[in-house]
């Protein structure tokens, strides 16, 4: 991404709805020389789509070109939202196809494999993309840009509730914020079940290896250049991120 925006998509090939949206987001998939990495849910507190004017959570593709691993050093020099989420994000250890009847949370929870900790730093490519609506911002893939994955964890996540799972982060020498799962459509598992559903229910087969990251636990951490962020898992562990302003 090289910074530039748009006040909208032209009309004639603007979104008028949620179906259309993802049809204009699946042509990015094009752009990767890489097989897809995963997938993103935005919007997934009442706060947070407020603030984009959804009635809802979106769904938006991970690049592979656009992971990094934990602690690398991330520009933000022509990043305008200034960002850090911290989230959790499942790995698929099978091939999730689609069916005629949703999946449940346990079933969607019985693909995975691994969890992982991450830090994503989202943008979007309109001037004001709090007023395109979601038709427009799952066009423009849900606002994915950047997102820090860690290892897979060793612990028994399963036996947690992440749901009242802590999450502390630290802007390094400036603030700190606190955090939780219920942050996140009030579970993180639940979270993963409604990507799942909102996916298949296209005729997408989610991949084993695929990763679903599943929406900030806290608000946003407002970045700067020369930050160096760090969000506090417990006994999960950490993840960090180093923000730079080279082009």
């Amino acid at each position: 991404m090289d910074g530039s925006v748009i006040d909208a998509l032209p009309a004639g090939l603007r979104p008028e709805t949620r179906a259309q949206g993802y049809a204009i987001q699946a042509c990015l998939e094009g752009f990767s020389a890489k097989p897809l990495a995963g997938w993103k849910i935005a919007a997934t507190s009442a706060a947070g789509q407020a603030h984009i004017n959804v009635d809802g959570p979106i769904a938006g593709r991970l690049l592979a070109e656009r992971l990094r691993d934990d602690g690398a050093s991330v520009s933000i020099a022509n990043n305008r939202m200034r960002v850090c989420e911290p989230e959790f994000a499942f790995r698929f250890a099978e091939d999730v196809p689609p069916r005629a009847a949703p999946y449940s949370v346990e079933e969607a929870l019985a693909r995975v494999g691994d969890l992982h900790l991450t830090i994503e730093l989202p943008d979007s490519r309109f001037t004001d993309f709090c007023a395109v609506g979601a038709p427009s911002l799952i066009a423009d893939d849900a606002c994915a840009e950047v997102l820090i994955v860690g290892p897979r964890i060793d612990a028994d996540w399963r036996a947690l509730d992440l749901a009242r799972y802590p999450v502390r982060a630290e802007v390094k020498g400036r603030y700190d914020r606190e955090g939780s799962g219920a942050n996140v459509l009030s579970d993180p598992r639940i979270a993963l079940a409604w990507l799942v559903n909102e996916v298949t229910q296209m005729g997408i087969t989610l991949r084993r290896g695929e990763l679903v990251t599943t929406g900030t636990c806290m608000v946003p951490l407002e970045v700067e250049p020369g930050d160096v962020v760090s969000a506090d898992f417990g006994a999960l562990g950490r993840i960090g991120v180093r923000i730079s302003d080279d082009g």
